[in-house]
């Protein structure tokens, strides 16, 4: 970058020769934005030292003017002026643009979609219209009161989501996840058959306790379509029942959505490839009662 003291010469090369440089001050001095900063400092600046910084404040001038033509002279930053001793120099500051960028990948970072479409991130629950008798109200107005309850309550209980196929409720709790991100959460979104599809895999690397413990630690957790996965007795219990046990025992928010109601999801939990064992299968049930209370989703299949 030119420094910044060379930026008046420069300006003066690209004019007519007869151009006065005191005329060039006198129009930087007269851009609002100047006038704000003298005025507002008005207690600490001097004749002095207005006049040692009348390069930079042509220089701040001429950059905005081009800023607002859409040429920055660092893309996605804006010159400020500030009172460094007994000068007024220039710094840059991110556009709101460049913040609200950053801001929405910083969001982005913080919901991890764990084989769920990307689609999801723009789900959004200022688009979720229900009216009272909606088979989907329960549900949405859970997940729009869930971002106030958890600022006050970093512990709150998450719920539960059953009904039948596209009534919904992947996209009701999509809609809440990205509303916690933006406020500062952490969420993990995990589509269940796939994970427990994919444990294989992950004992071949050895990464099967890391994921478990990714899962159990994770700020908020949402099991999506929870009931649909094809269990081993390993799966159910070391696995699904150590990650549920544990965010049991720390009051982790976790949430889930399925096909089945509780019930139905108890009698899928005492069914594994191995055996039948309805004993375990209601101690795992249990887990999931404690998290999240059931809410039902009704209404016609909107994938249609």
């Amino acid at each position: 970058m030119e420094h910044i003291s060379k930026v008046l010469q420069s300006v003066i090369k690209k004019h007519d020769a007869k151009i006065d440089p005191e005329q060039l001050f006198q129009t930087a001095m007269s851009d609002p934005a100047v006038q704000e900063f003298l005025q507002s400092h008005r207690q600490e600046l001097t004749p002095a030292i207005i006049k040692r910084s009348r390069a930079n404040l042509y220089a701040f001038y001429v950059q905005r003017q081009d800023l607002a033509r859409g040429h920055a002279i660092v893309a996605g930053y804006e010159p400020h002026l500030f009172l460094n001793g007994s000068m007024i120099d220039l710094t840059y500051r991110p556009t709101p643009a460049l913040q609200k960028a950053q801001a929405r990948q910083q969001q982005t970072q913080r919901l991890q979609l764990i084989d769920l479409p990307e689609r999801l991130r723009k789900a959004d629950l200022a688009n979720l219209e229900v009216k009272a008798g909606d088979g989907r109200y329960d549900a949405i107005a859970a997940a729009a009161s869930l971002p106030e309850t958890f600022r006050r309550n970093q512990h709150a209980r998450g719920f539960y989501l059953s009904g039948d196929f596209g009534v919904g409720k992947t996209f009701i709790l999509a809609a809440m996840a990205n509303r916690l991100t933006a406020e500062g959460a952490e969420v993990v979104f995990l589509h269940v058959p796939t994970f427990i599809a994919g444990l294989g895999s992950k004992i071949k690397t050895g990464t099967v306790n890391d994921e478990i413990r990714r899962l159990s630690t994770a700020q908020v957790l949402i099991f999506d379509d929870i009931g649909a996965e094809s269990l081993s007795q390993w799966s159910r219990d070391d696995v699904l029942g150590v990650i549920l046990q544990a965010r049991m025992d720390n009051e982790r928010p976790t949430f889930f959505s399925s096909n089945f109601d509780q019930a139905t999801l108890g009698k899928h939990f005492a069914e594994t490839k191995d055996s039948i064992d309805p004993v375990k299968a209601k101690r795992l049930l249990e887990r999931v009662r404690t998290l999240a209370p059931e809410i039902i989703v009704a209404g016609p299949n909107r994938r249609q």
